[in-house]
């Protein structure tokens, strides 16, 4: 269902930290036009954490709306409470989404039948597909592969997963548990070249953010094969892919932004914060390397 170059969208402020809807537009366009696959809206990247369901909501509104048919649109979706995780894909379901991107819950550290049973219940509740997100730096809690390969088997509405634990092995162990058709999407874009020559079929990235058609040629590049000229692009990118964090992400691809679309809004939401001179620094200097500035 999902491949190629899939940008986890930053979500546009304004100065009074209202949300920027002509920028969010705006950005929803240049990512189409410059090759992304599909689009990310309401992910980690965007702030998610900080906005209010009703506000949340709105922007995967905007980013369906905008997008118009010409890519999927993959709407963040996650929660540790069961119950708001189910008002969340529905909500992501009338707000046109394709699918949505749900993490395990987080905080609450369920054991594996806990997840299970958690993602049990949000697939009897909605039938949008689902990309499973595990990401367990920030969640704590992981997403076992004989997890995976039993949500996968169980319910056919869960497609994928977007796996940011940063572990290679998993892809090929994944495969072997949920099936060679379950889509496996890269969560860190460091580790993409490897994640895509063990089977992956994409990336959702930070990274595309700032360069999507280098983003959008290194995947396609791995789709076919020419390892190469993926691996040139990786040289290119990947100063970018370590630069972009750090500092607290979504800080220095934010701090990007404004450097590759001078206007883009500054703003960000408390308790997330303006990059610190290194990570400024560093930025430029990988922006400058990859030929973006």
């Amino acid at each position: 269902m999902f491949s190629g170059s899939i940008p986890a969208l930053v979500t546009p402020f304004d100065a009074s930290g209202g949300f920027a809807e002509k920028a969010f537009r705006d950005l929803v366009d240049w990512q189409i036009a410059e090759g992304s696959a599909a689009l990310v809206p309401c992910g980690t990247t965007g702030e998610a954490a900080t906005m209010p369901k009703d506000e949340h909501f709105r922007v995967v509104r905007t980013c369906v709306d905008q997008a118009n048919g010409r890519v999927l649109v993959l709407a963040g979706a996650g929660s540790n409470d069961t119950r708001v995780a189910i008002d969340n894909i529905k909500a992501a379901k009338e707000a046109g989404a394709d699918a949505a991107l749900m993490v395990p819950p987080y905080y609450n550290r369920p054991n594996q039948d806990g997840i299970f049973r958690h993602f049990e219940a949000v697939v009897g509740a909605c039938d949008l597909p689902i990309v499973l997100y595990n990401v367990p730096g920030r969640t704590v809690t992981d997403i076992a592969v004989e997890t995976i390969g039993r949500l996968a088997h169980a319910f056919p509405t869960i497609v994928g997963i977007k796996d940011a634990t940063g572990a290679l092995a998993r892809v090929s162990a994944q495969r072997a548990a949920a099936g060679a058709d379950f889509c496996q999407l890269s969560g860190n874009d460091d580790t993409a070249l490897g994640f895509m020559a063990m089977g992956g079929k994409g990336c959702v990235s930070v990274t595309a953010n700032v360069a999507p058609r280098l983003c959008a040629d290194f995947q396609a590049a791995c789709a076919t094969g020419d390892y190469a000229r993926a691996l040139a692009l990786q040289d290119t990118l990947y100063p970018l892919h370590h630069a972009l964090f750090t500092d607290a992400s979504p800080g220095p691809v934010k701090y990007a932004m404004t450097r590759v679309r001078p206007g883009f809004p500054e703003t960000l939401r408390l308790p997330m914060t303006w990059p610190g001179e290194a990570s400024r620094k560093a930025v430029d200097a990988a922006l400058d390397h990859a030929g973006l500035i």
